[in-house]
């Protein structure tokens, strides 16, 4: 896949931050800067696509009862003695 140059601005200890990285992993800055974004899309991508999943269901009048959150009020009140 053809790659595309893209510039930032950041702080410059974040920079040494990123290099000291880069050199402890044999990584280039590239390679790294990459895979921050990559995961950070794909986990802000998850996050709205389930806020957007509860939305929809919250309009659909979709809501736990009475008996299912008590359920799991036990279950983690058990779980935590």
């Amino acid at each position: 896949m053809p790659t595309k140059q893209i510039s930032i601005r950041t702080n410059p200890e974040l920079v040494v931050k990123l290099d000291k990285l880069a050199t402890a992993t044999q990584r280039s800055r590239s390679h790294l800067v990459n895979q921050a974004m990559e995961e950070f899309v794909a986990r802000e991508a998850w996050q709205i696509a389930e806020i957007e999943k509860a939305l929809k269901e919250a309009d659909a009048g979709d809501f736990a009862t009475e008996a299912e959150l008590e359920a799991m009020d036990k279950k983690w009140m058990r779980n935590a003695r």
